[in-house]
């Protein structure tokens, strides 16, 4: 459940530069919000691991 914490944390704080980004049309947020969107992409990779890896341990009773 820490990489969901992780995951909801990562969200809240791109909120703001959301709103840079769109509202104010501050390119700068732009940008952070790209290398955030990465690091998003990173850790739901990691996410989608651990899930395959718990229904594999499930499926052959391990």
């Amino acid at each position: 459940m820490e990489k969901f914490s992780q995951l909801q944390s990562i969200l809240d704080g791109m909120k703001h530069d959301i709103e840079k980004f769109y509202d104010k049309e501050q390119n700068a947020a732009g940008t952070r919000l790209r290398k955030e969107l990465n690091n998003l992409r990173k850790l739901a990779a990691d996410i989608r691991k651990d899930i395959q890896e718990l229904r594999t341990k499930r499926k052959t009773g391990a």
